[in-house]
């Protein structure tokens, strides 16, 4: 009787380990960090007026430039830490077509001093 058992019992077992959703908790996962890390203390550092130069210089370079749309960078991060639910901010970057800093929009907020002169 105790083989009769174990001829229903295994497979189901066998079944439940095989999906893996089971044992995902238990499986490492590594943290995933893409594109530009920016941080407010950088933002703050923005100015109206800056050039593309000053703006690269202080948030890098940015990780999407459209082709019809030069004058608009995305500096986009996403984060996934393990197995817990992904972050993503973004930051999006205006100028003229001066090539000066305009505006700021995204997750990130304007300093008080953004309209305030460059030194």
């Amino acid at each position: 009787m105790p083989l009769k058992k174990w001829i229903f019992i295994l497979p189901i077992l066998l079944g439940f380990l095989s999906g893996c959703t089971f044992l995902e908790p238990l499986v490492y996962r590594i943290d995933i960090s893409q594109g530009n890390f920016v941080e407010q203390e950088a933002v703050d550092k923005l100015k109206f007026g800056m050039t593309y130069d000053q703006v690269r210089f202080v948030l890098g370079t940015p990780m999407l430039v459209e082709k019809g749309l030069p004058n608009t960078w995305y500096y986009i991060y996403h984060f996934t830490k393990g197995h817990n639910d992904t972050v993503q901010k973004n930051l999006i970057v205006t100028f003229s077509d001066e090539k000066t800093l305009m505006t700021l929009s995204g997750d990130f907020n304007q300093s008080e001093s953004f309209y305030s002169a460059i030194n």
